[in-house]
This record gives structure tokens, C-alpha cells and sequence, in this order.
């Protein structure tokens, strides 16, 4: 009988390239598709014929199933001790209580030989299993030496004892490796025939002071099928004044170069990390806020071997992204959030006492109790006595906040008699402030909301919402009072002319909103103005988009010529029908003109230029473009917060390369795995 090792995957493709490094390329012997994996990773191979090929995968597993050595006659339970060395061997099938016969008898080293055999490094199970656990690494973004732990060898031991557990070194310098580099050719392919794109661009460094740091790069394009995608192109160490050619390289390795319409990021990203804006008083273990570590201090705290080039790096950073720089909306929401809370003092200490009730409500009271008041997604943001970790936006606290006051005279019984009880002024303070920033917790649901919910989450939300926001805003502090903390609105329209009045006077912002199909210029007060204003930014983008000039390999396909009816053709037979007038181009003033007559609808702005490319062709090709730059945050934002707390090198012991790699992975794991 033939071997194990004698039964491959691989026998069902025809191997047509071998590169470095065990990479081989093979084509599919039924359908000829190509597969690129490396030789000692064949689970790309295993899941091309489980999804397109039922019938010959169910072969492979036979064959396995054939040369596998099953269990022997009295089944076999091996316990181990001793870090894993075979120590005894017990027949289960004598009971418990045949300690003296034969059949129960225990023997040392497993002498019986009547072990359970393991599965062969190809054999169909043993390389989803390895999968799943790396798939579960990256989503958990859990550190890769888990799976040395002896609970997590022992759990694998007790589920499938035929499976033979990766090591550590294999998973980091094999499989993980191995689906980086699939991650990288799919992304590739997909800007490859991308109709428009934009970038952002996020910076996070582990702690205030640390010479270790990341700089994210995210793709947001439009596909063939328009179809908004967000991709991270690259996950860089932060490398000094060396930070923009990486960005460069990595424009130029995934073929944006030239393509991208705008660039998200922060004025001062180059030398600061924004941090989450919090309310004062909920910051926990240890992320009080300060003006140096939310990005408040122009000289920053970066350093990392190159003390003294902070301002170097700043001017370097807005020369090297220049005009194409667009800051985050939902960044300077936070940032008039911030500048708001930080003047009224009187308010710090009943947030102080607010959070201070909270986390006593929550380690005393019942969660079934609880979730009767915060029932809401994200509410139950980890108290003292909770596992959950701490929710660290302002927006997500504040709808804590104001569900406590609704219901602080129910949660004070639930807790009973005792010191944290809020005042009456307090109170009323604190119902002011969240009336006050309710606006704001409205605009930020609209642009961030299901980003923080989840982290995988791909809605995508263009800057068309940014103007009609900071135009209610406006109008809502115009209208309101705080007679309680008079200085919180003063602050909070200074604020917001400082961050946001600048995006009522941008013409690629009226740009954005007035090609929303819902908006058109039903906002302006100054129809003719913003027309005007619209003309020429659509004329300045219309010309660049015709005198752009891409690689030839990322051209799209020509569209396939449309079929003419035969009515369309002169003919003597149908004289006596009147003839159409012959379409003329229209001028981009025509089509502005038309489209601003028709009513404001409700549908989805990229599937209405999607049917209407046909009548408006000029204002659509800047319509898609405009609609590629986010308003909000992007996924490997989220998950550098989410990475700061359970994946520092002193607490997880993760390698940086491996922390780059598991963050890269875990922002496009829909791209792999959905």
C-alpha cells in the first residue's frame, strides 16, 4: 500500500511555475484556473477544489481516509504530562473500575502502541484547522505565541486529536506570510480596474514617548461594479523623515500613484497622535486627556532617534501631500467636542462623579438589571467590575451619560443607600451638556457610528454629509443657551468656526454635497453664489480628469459598442415616421443645469450616477471621484486603538514585524475570508 506521504493536493493541479522561497504556481487540471501559493501553505489548493470541484475534493478526503491509519482495535486515549511527554496510556473502553484487569491496565511510554495517528501536513483537516486558528488570531488580534499555551494545546488535544498543532515560528514566518501576500494580490487586482480613488492616511504610535510606531495607508475605490471598497494598501513602521517615501513606494507598488483624488490626514499627523476624545473624568487606565497627547502641541512628542526634526517632519508632511490634504470630518468633530469641554471647568467634576456612579452602578447592580436602562448597542462600555474594554470616544460616553440621567432615580434603588448620588445641580448640568452636544453625537452616528460598532464593518460615508452637518450645527448653536455653564456654548462655536466653518467656503466640499442626489442646493442661501463656485470646481476637475494620464496596465477595458435599433437607420420603407432629432453633446453648464432642475431624491448617490452616467457623463466622472473620500475614520484606525490595549509588545510579547503583519491581515479580512 502506498504511503501517506504519496497522497498530495497537488495531484489534482499541474504545477507551472516554482519561484523562492517554495512559491509555485499551478493550474486547476479540471477548469485551469491559476493558484498561487507556496508549497508548505496548500490551503488555497484545498479550498478551490472544496468550492468548485465537490466531487474531486470528496475524492482527495477518501484517499486520506484510505492510507490514514485509523484507530486500533480498543480505542486508545493517550494522557500526557510533563510538557507533552507520552506518560501513560489508559484503555477507556475497561471503565474505571477494571484497574487490575488486563484490559485497564495502564502502560508506561505508551508501550501498547495503540496511539491515536496524526494527520499528514497535507491532509485536507489539518489545513483548515491551522486556518481557522490563524483566521482567529487575526481577527482577535490575539498575540501568535497563544498557541505554545498548554490550555490551548490541551483544548486542541481534546477536539481533535488527530490534528498536530502549528508552532509558533510557522505560523509567523509561513502562514501569515503566506496570507499577506494573497491579501496583496487581490488588492492589487481590484485597483487594477478601480474608476476612482482616494487616500487616508493614519498614524498611531504605542505610547507618548515610545520610539515604535505605525502608519496605515487606506485605499477607498470605486470598482468596476461601483461599488465603494476600502482596502489597507501597507501598515509602516514609523521610520523618521523617511515616513513619506514609504508612502510613495507604496502608492507606487499598488499602481495609485498620480490616481488618487484626495488624501485624508490630519495636519499634524506627521509629529502627534490623535487620540479618541473622551469626556473628561471617563478616561481610563491611564489615557487622561492632555494637550500633548491629543494633538494640541504643535511640537509633539515623536521622536524615534531623530530628536529635533519634529518640525522638519511637519513641514515635510504638508509639502509631500500639499493640496491634495483633506483633514478627517469626523476628526474635527471630536476636535470641537474637545476645545468645548476643556473651558468649562465646573463640568469636570460632575462627569468625575457621573463616571465615578456608573462604575459603582455596574459593580453592584446585576447585568440582568442593567441592561433593562443601557439596552443600547455599545452602552455597556466596561466598568471596574466588567470584562468588557472601555468604549473611548466622546460620543459612545455621552449616550451612556444621558441614559444614566434618564434613569438615575431607578439605577440609585437598584444600587441602594449609599454615597454616589448625584445633586441636583449636578443633574441639571449634566443634562444641559448632553442636550447641548446632542447635534453632535447626531452628525457623528451619521459618518462613524457603525464603523465603531464594529471593526470589520465596511460602510463607507463620503464627505457629501460634511457641509449639511456643519450647517445644522451652526444653526442649532446659534439657537441655544446654557445658563448653567454658560462658557460650554461659547467655546463650542468658537470651536466649531475655528474646525469646521472653513468646509462652508471649500469648493470641494459644495462640490460633494451638491452632487448628492439629495441635497443638490437645496441647503445654499446663495443659490447663484455656489453655482458659480460649483462651475468652476467642476470644470477645473472635468479637465483633470480628461488630461490624466495612467499606466497603460491599469486602463479599463472600452466599453462594448451598444447595439443600434434598426429604426435608428434612414430608410425609404418608414418615411412617413418622424424622424428623432439627433442627440447633441451637452456642455457641462447643460448638464449641471438639467440635473439641478430635477427633484432632490432619497436614493443611494452612487447608484443614481451609476444609472445616470449616460445622460450627465461629465458630472458623473467627477460625482465618483468626489464620493471616494471618507468622512469618517477608517478600520485600521479603529483597530490601532483596539491594538493598544491588548497587543503592546510588553503585554502580548508580539514581535513589531508580527504586530504590522496581524494589523495589515486583520483590516482586510473581509477581502480573504468573506
Amino acid at each position: 500500500m502506498a504511503s501517506v506521504s504519496k497522497v498530495s493536493i497537488l495531484d489534482y493541479f499541474n504545477i507551472v511555475f516554482e519561484g523562492e522561497n517554495g512559491k509555485i504556481e499551478s493550474n486547476c487540471k479540471a477548469c485551469g484556473t491559476r493558484i498561487q501559493a507556496k508549497r508548505s501553505v496548500t490551503s488555497n489548493f484545498v479550498t478551490h477544489l472544496k468550492r468548485k470541484h465537490q466531487a474531486m475534493y470528496d475524492d482527495f478526503v477518501k484517499r486520506k481516509d484510505m492510507k490514514r491509519e485509523g484507530y486500533s482495535s480498543g480505542p486508545m486515549h493517550t494522557l500526557t504530562a510533563n510538557g507533552g511527554n507520552t506518560r501513560y496510556t489508559l484503555t477507556m473502553g475497561a471503565g474505571l473500575g477494571g484497574r487490575g484487569a488486563a484490559g485497564g491496565m495502564a502502560t508506561l511510554d505508551g508501550a501498547a502502541g495503540g496511539g491515536v495517528s496524526r494527520f499528514d501536513k497535507h491532509d485536507p483537516r489539518q489545513v483548515l484547522i491551522s486556518e481557522a486558528i490563524t483566521k482567529m488570531i487575526v481577527n482577535d488580534l490575539q498575540p501568535v505565541s497563544m498557541v505554545e499555551n498548554p490550555g490551548f494545546r490541551a483544548l486542541l488535544q481534546l477536539l481533535e486529536p488527530r490534528y498536530t498543532p502549528d508552532p509558533q515560528h510557522y505560523i509567523q514566518s509561513q502562514l501569515l506570510p503566506t496570507y499577506a501576500y494573497q491579501a496583496q494580490v487581490t488588492i492589487r487586482q481590484a485597483l487594477a480596474s478601480a474608476h476612482a480613488l482616494s487616500l487616508s492616511l493614519d498614524v498611531w504610535r504605542i505610547s507618548s514617548r515610545a520610539t515604535l510606531g505605525y502608519l496605515g495607508v487606506t485605499c477607498h475605490f470605486l470598482s468596476s461594479e461601483w461599488q465603494m471598497r476600502s482596502a489597507l494598501l501597507a501598515c509602516l513602521p514609523l521610520t523618521g523623515d523617511r515616513v513619506l517615501s514609504d508612502f510613495d513606494e507604496v502608492c507606487h507598488s499598488h499602481g495609485v500613484s498620480g490616481r488618487a483624488f484626495r488624501v485624508v490626514a490630519d495636519p499634524l499627523q506627521g509629529t502627534t497622535t490623535v487620540k479618541p476624545c473622551c469626556l473628561p473624568g471617563f478616561c481610563q487606565d491611564g489615557d487622561e486627556e492632555d494637550d500633548t497627547e491629543n494633538g494640541n502641541n504643535a511640537k509633539g512628542d515623536f521622536r524615534n532617534g531623530h530628536g529635533g526634526e519634529e518640525a522638519t517632519w511637519e513641514d515635510s508632511w504638508e509639502q509631500g501631500l500639499g493640496v491634495c490634504r483633506v483633514d478627517c470630518f469626523s476628526h474635527s468633530l471630536g476636535h470641537c467636542v474637545r476645545e468645548g469641554l476643556r473651558s468649562c471647568l465646573q463640568l469636570h467634576s460632575a462627569l468625575a462623579k457621573a463616571c465615578h456612579f456608573y462604575n459603582y452602578i455596574t459593580t453592584v447592580v446585576p447585568p440582568e438589571k442593567l441592561s433593562q436602562v443601557f439596552d443600547g448597542p455599545g452602552m455597556m462600555f466596561g466598568g471596574q467590575g466588567s470584562a468588557s474594554p472601555p468604549v473611548r470616544d466622546w460620543a459612545a460616553q455621552l449616550k451612556v451619560l444621558r441614559r444614566l440621567l434618564e434613569s438615575v432615580e431607578i439605577l440609585e434603588e437598584m444600587s441602594g443607600p449609599g454615597e454616589m448620588v448625584l445633586g441636583v445641580s449636578e443633574r441639571a448640568l449634566l443634562r444641559e451638556l448632553t442636550d447641548t452636544l446632542e447635534p453632535f453625537i447626531e452628525a457623528w452616528d451619521m459618518v462613524s457610528g457603525e464603523r465603531q460598532a464594529d471593526i470589520n464593518t465596511h460602510r463607507h460615508v463620503s464627505i457629501s454629509l460634511a457641509l449639511p452637518c456643519v450647517l445644522g450645527l451652526r444653526k442649532h448653536l446659534s439657537e441655544s443657551s446654557t445658563p448653567c455653564c454658560p462658557s460650554l456654548l461659547a467655546s463650542l462655536s468658537q470651536a466649531a468656526e475655528r474646525h469646521l466653518a472653513p468646509i462652508l467656503e471649500d469648493p470641494l466640499y459644495i462640490t460633494a454635497t451638491t452632487l448628492d442626489p439629495q441635497f443638490k442646493l437645496t441647503w445654499s442661501s446663495d443659490p447663484e453664489w455656489h453655482r458659480q463656485v460649483l462651475l468652476e470646481e467642476l470644470s477645473k476637475h472635468s479637465t483633470d480628469s480628461n488630461t490624466e494620464r495612467h499606466p497603460l496596465s491599469h486602463t479599463s477595458p472600452a466599453p462594448a459598442p451598444s447595439s443600434v435599433s434598426s429604426l435608428a437607420r434612414p430608410c425609404k420603407l418608414f418615411s412617413f415616421i418622424k424622424q428623432r432629432p439627433m442627440s447633441q453633446a451637452k456642455s457641462l453648464e447643460q448638464e449641471l443645469g438639467i440635473y439641478l432642475r430635477e427633484e432632490p431624491t432619497d436614493e443611494e448617490a452612487l447608484h443614481y450616477w451609476r444609472r445616470k452616467t449616460i445622460d450627465f457623463p461629465l458630472l458623473s466622472q467627477v460625482a465618483k471621484r468626489a464620493f471616494t473620500i471618507p468622512a469618517c475614520g477608517t478600520a485600521v484606525e479603529s483597530i490601532f486603538s483596539h491594538a493598544e490595549h491588548c497587543l503592546r509588545p510588553e503585554r502580548g510579547r508580539v514581535l513589531p514585524k508580527n504586530l504590522e503583519t496581524l494589523i495589515y491581515l486583520k483590516a482586510n479580512y473581509r477581502l480573504l475570508w468573506t
